[in-house]
Parts: C-alpha cells; structure tokens; sequence
C-alpha cells in the first residue's frame, strides 16, 4: 500500500491506510482516504484497462490484482436532448450504471473493497444490504475465493434473494432492527476477521470516485453544472464529489461541479436535516417509498453528506413516489430502464426546474445507479399495454388500430 492515511471526516483524527475499521473511534464518523492531489490518467486504450489500472495514481494500491475484477466501470454517459428540451434546461445525461457487471452502481466499490481485503491477507469478506450491494458483494466475494457473508432484514421480498444466493454466498435473514444491523456487522467482522464492505466503508467510497473520473473523460472535461445522486447511506455521492475534486486540484478539470443529494420523500432524512440547517441528522421513525434501494432511515455517512453539500454550495431535495414512477416512464422511452431509485435524479431535476433553482442554461448529469430487472414490481404502477391477434389479421389489425 502507498503510504497515504485515513482521516476521520468528523474530527479529522489519523488512521493507516491499512485500518479496516470504517469509523472513527473517537467521534464515529466515517474515515475517508487522504485527498489526492497529484496524479494523472493512465495513457493507453481504457478499453484494455480495469479502472484500478487507468486511475492508479488516485488509489493507495502498490499491486493490483486484475483477477478479482469483472470489468466494471466505463459505463455509458447517455445525452437525452428531448427529455432536456421538455424540462427547459440546456442539456441532461445519464450516467447508465445499470451497465455494470451486476448491473449496478456497487459494482465500483465492491472491487476497492475486495482488493484491500486481499491485500491485507483476509479470507472471508460480507455486507449488510437488501439489494444491490447484497448482489455485488456476493458476486465479486466468490469470484476472488472469500468465503462471502450477506445480511439482510427478514423482510425482504423473495425476488431480491435469489439474485444473491445464485452466487453461493452465505445468506442470512435477520430478525431486528436493520439500522443497527451496519454497526453489529463491524463488530461481528472484528470478532470473526471478516471484512465487511458496507456502505459506505473507506474502500467502497473510494472505487465511487472512478464514476467521476470517466464523466470527466466522456465530457473532453468540460464537467456539467450540477451532478444529481440518488442518496442512501452517502457513500456514492461522496465518493463521486471527491473524484472532482481530486481531478480539480491536479489541473485535469477547473471546476467542481455542484451536487444535487437527492431521496425520496418517504424517507429523506438528509434533506430533513438540509431543511431545518442542522448539523446532524436525525433518524426518519416511519418511512415508506417505491425507492426501496435509497430507503434508509438513519444514513451512517448521512452527517458528512450534509456537510458536503453546504460546504460546495449544493441543495437536497425529496420527490414523491408518483414523481419517480413518471420518471421511470419518461427515462423508458428515451431506452432506459432503471430502477425506482434510479429515477429520483430525474424527478429531481424536474422538481428543482420548476421550482426556479435550476436554469434554462444548465447542463445536469444524472447517476442512474441500477437496473429496472432488479425491481419489477415496480411494473404493477405503470398502465403498460400489449395486444393479440391472429397471423392472418395482423396487418388489418395494424391499419386498423395505429
């Protein structure tokens, strides 16, 4: 490992860069890696390239082992002129994570994680999630030969468990509170040397940068106006604000984008806490939304999101459950299928629009961060439509009815 440090994002004590823990032990905020600020792209065909290998100079890694990686990242950055037209806004992307290896944004993270478990020698890694990460963590942990734990709420619907144990993992449900689940799990892998790649661990948030990165590229670095980042617990938005940042302060870009952290209103306790300007958030009692994968009630980086987000000028902001399915459908039709939470930026910008706060000149990039195949019921909202008729009557019934 490169000799760079862990600094607690709270208090801003020193950490190894080979410490696992994710919080501080002093104020238990989350650790994040020393900032970076000389660097440069890797020369060279990205499309013979893992991420690690472009962007190493941005990471702590010495040797990288391109074994345990799927070749995630790269994704596109789709421009939608018509969806930008009808909003009034001067341009909109879609950074399409749904194109990763598991089909979604975690993918990043979860190999960052996996390559510092390897190199510190670990043998059994996990993760404490419902969804995507669940899916990713099993499917890197059992590529790389860790023996791979995955902890969900007893709650969770039966489509999202078979995606996880198809990669052998060991899968377990457990009955409790699943906001103290996060914390246990960090004491459980103390107790039991697995390293668990939560949410927002130090790792995870660093692998988010490389999302930043390739939008630079994709852009000929000329970054957008504002990123909008459908939040959960906070580590993608983080990561992919320091990854401008980082590119800012070694001369690749001139700017930092603003950020746009954006929830669903049944559970939003980030905005909450933007509204009423505090400083810590508070835990959201009872919440419900169709955006299950950004449902989190007590966010753990949900502290250092707030404090990002003033420090740089950014704004949150919450949508309804009607607002996302709309945006589900409109992002359909441009090819796009996401699921729920990935349609928050959308509704966002929409919301933010007409609200005045963004303008006719702006030009806004939206993190699409999962597949709509990982939710389907989602379907059960939207009025799809099909037809029949027989072989011999379809093209009258064609003349007929379109």
């Amino acid at each position: 490992m490169k000799d760079l440090k862990l600094i607690c994002t709270g208090c801003g004590k020193e950490y190894s860069v080979k410490c696992v823990n994710p919080r501080c032990e002093v104020c238990n905020e989350p650790l994040e890696m020393e900032f970076i600020t000389n660097g440069k792209i890797k020369e060279g065909n990205p499309l013979t390239q893992t991420i690690l290998e472009r962007y190493a100079d941005f990471f702590p890694f010495d040797e990288i082992n391109n074994d345990l990686s799927l070749n995630e990242g790269f994704t596109p950055l789709v421009p939608s002129s018509r969806i930008a037209n009808r909003i009034g806004i001067n341009n909109i992307y879609f950074k399409n994570e749904s194109q990763n290896p598991t089909w979604s944004f975690k993918d990043r993270g979860t190999l960052f994680g996996i390559q510092h478990a390897y190199s510190l020698g670990y043998k059994k890694v996990g993760a404490v999630s419902t969804g995507n990460m669940a899916v990713s963590v099993a499917a890197y942990g059992k590529r790389a030969g860790f023996d791979t734990f995955i902890f969900v709420g007893k709650d969770i619907p039966e489509e999202k468990l078979n995606p996880v144990a198809i990669y052998g993992a060991n899968l377990i449900k457990v009955d409790g509170d699943y906001g103290k689940l996060y914390y246990e799990s960090l004491e459980i892998g103390k107790r039991h040397e697995i390293y668990f790649i939560n949410s927002d661990v130090t790792y995870r948030v660093e692998g988010y940068k490389t999302a930043a990165f390739e939008m630079c590229e994709q852009l000929n670095f000329n970054v957008p106006d504002y990123i909008v980042v459908p939040t959960s617990a906070g580590g993608n938005i983080r990561g992919i604000l320091k990854g401008f940042e980082e590119f800012k302060a070694v001369g690749l870009i001139d700017r930092v984008p603003k950020f746009i952290c954006a929830q669903a209103a049944g559970c939003s306790p980030i905005y909450n806490g933007f509204v009423k300007d505090v400083e810590i958030i508070e835990r959201v009692m009872d919440h419900k939304t169709i955006a299950h994968g950004i449902e989190n009630p007590f966010p753990p980086s949900g502290n250092e999101v707030l404090r990002k987000i003033k420090a740089t000028g950014g704004v949150c902001t919450a949508v309804t459950d009607e607002e996302i399915i709309v945006a589900q459908k409109e992002m359909a039709e441009e090819g796009i299928f996401a699921q729920p939470e990935s349609c928050v930026p959308l509704a966002a910008v929409k919301k933010l629009k007409n609200e005045g706060f963004l303008k006719e000149t702006d030009t806004v990039a939206c993190i699409v961060t999962g597949s709509g195949l990982k939710y389907t019921a989602a379907f059960e909202k939207h009025n799809l439509k099909s037809y029949s008729c027989k072989i011999e009557e379809l093209e009258l019934f064609i003349a007929n009815n379109f």
